[in-house]
């Protein structure tokens, strides 16, 4: 996302929870450095985001689009097995960050008298079969809420939308290991190529621009056909095995929780 919206001549904020991801990508993108800014930023934390938007604003002077982005696999395992602290965790993340993101950037949005909202949820919150239950859950939340906040920010000329990808070639989808999309994807989905991240990123962009500006409370599913053919994202690396729950957190650095029932 960040490379296609520099290219499209943006100025960009990057937040990430893990350090070390925004090193690498201050490293390979110093020829943009007086576009780009970096905040260490953990989306479930409301100071942290209010900071996040302040950094913008402070750089650039406005905030014209949002991109809702952070994500982690969260609490995984039988419903009966999941501790409360992992659904907490995985709430926080994937609900609670979008909902701080959408209250401080509408902020400026609403000064500004416009603005656009982009939220990444997933195919997994419209159907069951694309994630665990409590994935599933956050990511539906993800879709209602989009479309709530496009009735109550339209009034500002603010739209809000999201983008539900299926399975994308990320390091969340791979968790550790190295899946083969070309391989996997005729095996999961009807279109035969594997989605990749440029996917995501032109969708954003096309949300982002005025060619969408009558778009507002949508959802843009983006995976290569898979929701129509009913998801099985579980099947590319197998089934979890009976009796293991725990806590996937994704990119951000943090060691999964896996327990043994």
């Amino acid at each position: 996302m960040v490379d296609r919206f520099l290219a499209e001549g943006a100025s960009v904020v990057i937040a990430d929870f893990h350090e070390g991801n925004l090193e690498k990508a201050a490293t390979s993108l110093a020829e943009h450095a007086q576009r780009v800014r970096t905040a260490v930023v953990n989306v479930s934390v409301e100071d942290d985001v209010a900071s996040m938007v302040a950094l913008a604003v402070s750089s650039f002077g406005s905030i014209d689009v949002l991109c809702n982005n952070a994500g982690i696999g969260g609490a995984f395992g039988s419903i009966t097995d999941v501790t409360v602290s992992d659904w907490d965790e995985t709430f926080a993340v994937l609900v609670r960050g979008v909902f701080l993101g959408c209250k401080h950037a509408a902020r400026v949005m609403i000064e500004q008298g416009s603005g656009s909202i982009i939220n990444t949820a997933s195919v997994a919150g419209i159907t069951a079969g694309g994630g665990p239950v409590a994935y599933s859950s956050a990511k539906a939340a993800v879709l209602n809420m989009t479309r709530a906040l496009s009735l109550d920010l339209a009034p500002h000329r603010i739209r809000v939308n999201a983008i539900a990808p299926g399975a994308i070639q990320t390091p969340l989808l791979q968790q550790g290991r190295r899946v083969d999309m070309a391989e996997v994807a005729p095996r999961m989905q009807p279109w035969p190529e594997g989605g990749r991240p440029e996917d995501i990123a032109a969708t954003a962009a096309f949300l982002a621009s005025d060619d969408s500006r009558f778009i507002t409370g949508e959802t843009i599913v983006v995976d290569g056909g898979l929701l129509a053919s009913g998801p099985s994202i579980w099947g590319i690396n197998g089934p979890v095995p009976t009796g293991m729950v725990g806590m996937n957190r994704g990119n951000t650095g943090q060691k999964p929780t896996i327990h043994q029932r």
